[in-house]
């Protein structure tokens, strides 16, 4: 029988790179739940009931937490958001045009003041060439400055959005792993069924002490001892979590597949008459039952 990790490690690889060409996470919650779909349908074929039922437990419980990829999301930046952001900028543009404005009046004044002085001094117009050549730079710089600003600010609005991507071989090793732990307790309940099979009378004191008591009552000759012994056999059974169950024709619940039928010798029987009943453990049949039916019942015909 193959493991359902076998399983998942021959479709490993196509998994992958379908994960990897697909950038919506919903899309990949429910391409990766598909598939587990189909290695549970594969995998259960070869298993018992209790197998089926907890592997089915453990795959139901891994599709949900894979759901939970879905929520994962980026979300957009509330208005709130953006006004305080832009409210320093336009304080800040306030001041750099006030200091602007401060900067002009006072190159006005100097420069002033040194044409008044061209009158009285010759040397004057050097100080006013080079205050022109100082004021010519800081306007040079001054637009260099804006404009790598300006194109800063079209860089970043021309950044591509951020996308949200799922790391496939992280997320398959620990698929992986979760797969691997169900294969461990399906194994666990197969070993345990076999140790139940295999257990030695010995090891089952409430039968012991049953049988030993009947073997009492039977060298004591008692029969209505041993008959009141019988009653037992059921409380001793369900200890056990076996179950007898007696054939009732007309009883839904009364699987004849569970029993033996053979017919009556006596033509005017027209009971059903089971002689062992059979023995079940909750689902599974132990043992089949047998029941004397009438040579022409309706269900054999």
């Amino acid at each position: 029988m193959k493991t359902i990790t076998s399983l998942f490690s021959e479709e490993r690889n196509q998994l992958q790179t379908d994960i990897d060409n697909t950038t919506n996470i919903e899309e990949i919650v429910k391409l990766v739940q598909n598939r587990l779909d189909n290695l549970e349908r594969i995998y259960i074929e070869k298993l018992n009931l209790a197998q089926v039922r907890l592997a089915s437990f453990f795959l139901d419980t891994l599709r949900q937490s894979i759901a939970t990829l879905a929520a994962a999301n980026y979300s957009q930046i509330a208005p709130t958001e953006q006004k305080q952001i832009t409210n320093p900028g336009t304080k800040l543009f306030a001041s750099r045009l006030i200091l602007k404005l401060l900067k002009a009046l006072i190159y006005i004044g100097i420069l002033g003041s040194l044409f008044s002085l061209t009158k009285t001094t010759p040397g004057a117009w050097m100080a006013i060439l080079l205050t022109s050549v100082l004021l010519g730079v800081e306007v040079v710089l001054q637009l260099d400055f804006n404009n790598q600003q300006n194109s800063m600010s079209q860089e970043l609005l021309k950044l591509p959005q951020p996308m949200l991507r799922v790391d496939s071989k992280v997320f398959l090793d620990h698929l992986g792993d979760a797969l691997n732990t169900i294969d461990l307790a399906v194994a666990r309940v197969e070993e345990w069924n076999k140790h139940e099979g295999d257990l030695a009378i010995e090891e089952l004191p409430e039968l012991l002490n049953f049988l030993q008591r009947l073997m009492g009552a039977s060298k004591l000759d008692k029969p209505q001892m041993a008959h009141e012994l019988a009653k037992l056999l059921p409380q001793i059974l369900m200890s056990q979590g076996i179950n007898a169950q007696i054939y009732r024709p007309n009883d839904p619940h009364s699987d004849r597949g569970y029993f033996d039928f053979e017919p009556s010798i006596d033509p005017d029987t027209k009971d059903h008459v089971t002689l062992t009943p059979a023995l079940l453990k909750g689902d599974r049949l132990i043992r089949r039952g047998r029941v004397i039916e009438p040579a022409y019942s309706s269900s054999r015909e």
